[in-house]
């Protein structure tokens, strides 16, 4: 798995929404993140969004390059960047959210941020509303 894995690294080595890295379990310092993170078996994946929570969740498809290249555009890769690629990556509803909470400033996007990770996290709600509040809860945390 680990040359599909490093595959996978390189391939996102330059993404602005895909973070792929590893820890060693059995080191001294790996096995207080295993412990933290709940990893039990090896090799585990793990992957975190706004929706999995802090500690994430556990990867359960294919271990070729290809079947975690796929996993990776379907589920993980892309979401609305502020800057110079908003107008390619975010959607109107982002893009009208985006220049709301600009208008009302950095103290309202503080409270904002707060409020929506409080409540993403207690939360029961249907999946497309569950859905809108990561994706803004990650315009807000790139505010």
């Amino acid at each position: 798995m680990a040359p599909a894995w490093n595959q996978l690294g390189e391939a996102y080595a330059d993404s602005a929404s895909v973070l792929v890295g590893d820890v060693d379990c059995t080191t001294d310092g790996g096995k207080e993140v295993c412990e933290e993170y709940e990893v039990r078996g090896y090799p585990t994946i793990k992957y975190f969004t706004a929706e999995t929570g802090e500690k994430g969740e556990t990867y359960q498809g294919g271990r070729t390059f290809d079947a975690l290249k796929t996993f990776t555009e379907e589920s993980l890769e892309g979401g609305c960047t502020l800057g110079e690629k908003q107008a390619e990556t975010c959607t109107e509803q982002e893009v009208a959210y985006i220049e709301k909470m600009t208008a009302k400033g950095a103290e309202a996007v503080a409270k904002e941020l707060g409020r929506l990770s409080e409540m993403l996290k207690t939360a029961k709600m249907a999946a497309d509303k569950k859905k809108w509040m990561a994706q803004r809860l990650a315009i807000l945390q790139q505010m």
